[in-house]
């Protein structure tokens, strides 16, 4: 076991994403802390597998370089992770409509011509400046887009891309909360076209310009940048796997957090700040009733559940795939959220140059039931019959690799009630000063939402310390 001290300036709670930024940011400015892990491994849902020649992930698949903290997050990484930004490929996205796929228009001439809209809003999508600005807080991505868009971008753009992103229904997600950038379009501007054209025209510092908006991975897949991180935050923290029974304290002069280690011995450290980044159902159970009592309202969160299928071909030369790859809209009622082509935007993630590589997702709110209430090998087979159905790939080609990956609470939904979860966290690190809610619990969950939060707390927090 490793060398646990009696106290650490901070303790940090869960070793995914949130929490290896944190640190990796903490490591960077020479503090010390410690890490406690539940699992036998860091990266949280960050997981890639490599089988016979196959690189594929089996939680997140990507991210975007939306902010400058993800490019330095892989600065920190380098030279053990690189940073791998997708092919061209990537620029063309897919949707389902009827019996085929379509590519999301990309300017004005694709924009008057494609099948996926109506002429009405069409016509209507040059007004979309002059349109009123919102006035409800609360009002949804759906409500927000159908009012200026129109309701067939909602059906076969923005309905396909919210089931991609979070696994949810465009009509319970609150606008400010799940996608803010795009509700401030609005708000600050009075319109989504007027605000990109402005946002875009504004002067960006060097710093600003390594935000290249472009899909990420990492070579070799996501887990590679996990790794890098582990190995570099040990230099001044201490990381504790398969971590149990944690239980995390008050006291006067701070925090005390019990643990179990993977012998079966128990430490007790004290720590002048503690920072959670678990899940919003879990994190009652690390506390004392005192403070879990007051936890009761948050851990409603409610998580869309999903089910990955990861099929590769060993060759597969006469299937088109040149997409980031393609989503379906809940109007379509089909049985998938999307399928991926990794192996279409970054390089060998197949063992052989005319090998495919698919991701299949299901489940979300869409279709909780299949995912949540179907056995696993018929889960398998739903997800290649669409593949098969939808790819038009013939039956007489067998798959190479099939893997499947279940997560009954994968993705946080930002619905009508996490205001008020948001008011109860910030109402509870008030009253106990030092403690520090974050993961995806709030703030964003997408993999550059972690990395910024991760970053930026850990600033918050030395500045407190010092």
């Amino acid at each position: 076991m490793n060398n646990i001290q009696n106290h650490y300036p901070i303790a940090i709670i869960g070793g995914g994403i949130t929490g290896l930024s944190l640190a990796a940011e903490l490591e960077k400015e020479g503090k010390s802390f410690i890490l406690l892990e539940a699992k036998d491994r860091l990266g949280g849902q960050i997981k890639t597998l490599k089988e016979n020649g196959f690189t594929y992930e089996v939680g997140p698949n990507t991210g975007t370089v939306s902010s400058p903290e993800v490019a330095e997050l892989f600065e920190y990484a380098a030279p053990d992770a690189l940073l791998e930004e997708a092919c061209a490929n990537a620029n063309d996205r897919w949707i389902w409509k009827g019996d085929r796929f379509h590519s999301i228009p990309n300017g004005p001439w694709s924009g008057l011509t494609t099948p996926l809209y109506s002429l009405k809003d069409k016509l209507g999508l040059p007004f979309e400046p002059f349109r009123k600005k919102g006035t409800n807080p609360n009002e949804t991505v759906g409500e927000l887009a159908e009012r200026r868009l129109g309701k067939t971008i909602v059906d076969y753009t923005i309905d396909p891309f919210i089931g991609g992103i979070y696994a949810g229904d465009p009509y319970q997600l609150v606008t400010r909360l799940a996608l803010p950038k795009l509700y401030n379009l609005e708000q600050n501007y009075g319109s989504f076209i007027r605000g990109a054209i402005k946002k875009a025209s504004e002067p960006k510092s060097d710093r600003d310009r390594k935000a290249t908006k472009k899909i990420f991975s990492a070579v070799g897949g996501l887990e590679e940048l996990v790794k890098a991180i582990g190995k570099k935050i040990s230099r001044t923290g201490e990381v504790v796997l398969e971590a149990q029974e944690i239980c995390i304290t008050s006291t006067e002069n701070g925090w005390q957090t019990t643990f179990v280690d993977m012998n079966g011995d128990q430490h007790t450290i004290s720590s002048t700040k503690v920072v959670t980044t678990v899940r919003a159902d879990i994190l009652p159970k690390l506390f004392r009733e005192e403070i879990a009592s007051k936890m009761t309202r948050i851990a409603t969160l409610p998580y869309a559940p999903i089910t990955e299928v990861c099929v590769g071909f060993n060759h597969l030369p006469d299937i088109p795939r040149a997409s980031f790859g393609a989503l379906v809209p809940s109007k379509e009622q089909r049985k998938v959220l999307g399928i991926l082509f990794p192996s279409s935007c970054f390089k060998d993630r197949t063992p052989y140059p005319d090998g495919a590589l698919f991701t299949i997702f299901m489940g979300g709110l869409r279709n909780k039931g299949l995912v949540l209430d179907t056995p696993l090998e018929e889960q398998k087979q739903v997800g290649l019959n669409e593949l098969y159905d939808m790819m038009k790939i013939p039956r007489s080609i067998t798959p190479d690799m099939v893997h499947i990956a279940h997560y009954p609470k994968a993705i946080p939904q930002y619905d009508l009630a996490t205001e008020e979860r948001q008011k109860d966290m910030k109402a509870i690190e008030k009253e106990y000063p030092g403690l520090h809610i974050a993961g995806g619990v709030i703030d964003g969950i997408g993999m550059a939402n972690r990395i910024i939060q991760g970053m930026n707390l850990a600033q918050q927090l030395i500045k407190e310390i010092e």
